[in-house]
């Protein structure tokens, strides 16, 4: 069995319901889980690396407040929780700028059981995994996350930025070509770059994707909701891409989809 995780990046308390149930309705309704990497209090004036506007903050509909805590948009909470579909993954504090990167190691601490706090406030399982805005960690603070967490989702890791004890098992990663592997008892998780974007070629992305999952023990891709409803109306064909990805994946009886947490509480071998 090969296993893949769909990793949806950004739901906040700006996120309307009906983008996400627009995207994932018919993997829920497949009964295919769905993880959602979500900012527990965003800001409301995040940028990117150009300094415009994050696009999750389209439709923040002009709220002036700096920071908005995922329990205040009380729909969107009602709607994640009737859907056990969905798993919440911890995303940051406020998704500043490459936040987990900047941010001084003693604030670390602070901001990850803030974020915590936030997603329990608003209801939710404590998460179990976490995802650093724009997948950026410094030493320092990657240290401090896996102290607080037992998975961390990222694109890859660098040796410099890795806590000094971490060396050994990352040279056995490389050294066996391992995509996933342990730093004490924390797993860490790789993926093959954002598969699922409007800014990639379909076609291109479509055979990726099946190059991946079908040669690889565990895939983890990622998707930013946000996309898909990037000039304010949805893009048709970048959604029916997804849906077909999903339908490819639910159809293949080699595939499971699973959560995060699927890793902690079952057996599965990842190839690790």
């Amino acid at each position: 069995m090969r296993y893949v995780i769909i990793r949806d990046d950004d739901t906040n308390a700006a996120t309307p319901v009906d983008c996400l149930d627009r995207l994932y309705r018919p993997a829920l309704d497949r009964g295919l889980p769905v993880n959602l990497a979500t900012i527990p209090e965003v800001s409301l004036d995040a940028r990117n690396g150009d300094g415009d506007l994050e696009g999750f903050l389209r439709f923040k509909n002009g709220s002036i407040k700096p920071t908005l805590p995922i329990a205040s948009n009380q729909k969107l909470v009602d709607y994640l929780r009737d859907n056990p579909g969905y798993e919440i993954v911890q995303h940051g504090l406020h998704h500043d700028y490459r936040e987990f990167e900047r941010m001084p190691a003693e604030s670390a601490d602070d901001a990850l059981m803030r974020g915590t706090e936030c997603l329990r406030e608003a209801g939710f399982d404590q998460p179990k995994t976490f995802v650093a805005p724009h997948d950026k960690f410094s030493c320092a603070t990657l240290a401090r996350v896996a102290q607080h967490f037992p998975i961390v989702s990222s694109g890859w890791y660098e040796l410099e930025r890795l806590p000094r004890a971490w060396w050994p098992a990352y040279a056995w990663k490389k050294l066996t070509r391992s995509d996933h592997w342990h730093a004490g008892h924390t797993l860490l998780l790789t993926h093959p770059g954002c598969l699922l974007s409007c800014f990639r070629n379909f076609n291109a992305s479509s055979d990726l994707i099946r190059k991946h999952v079908s040669t690889q023990k565990l895939t983890v891709l990622v998707t930013h909701w946000w996309e898909y409803f990037r000039n304010g109306t949805p893009d048709e064909p970048f959604i029916a891409f997804l849906h077909e990805t999903i339908d490819v994946l639910a159809t293949n009886p080699e595939i499971e989809v699973i959560r995060f947490s699927d890793l902690l509480s079952r057996n599965l071998d990842i190839g690790i």
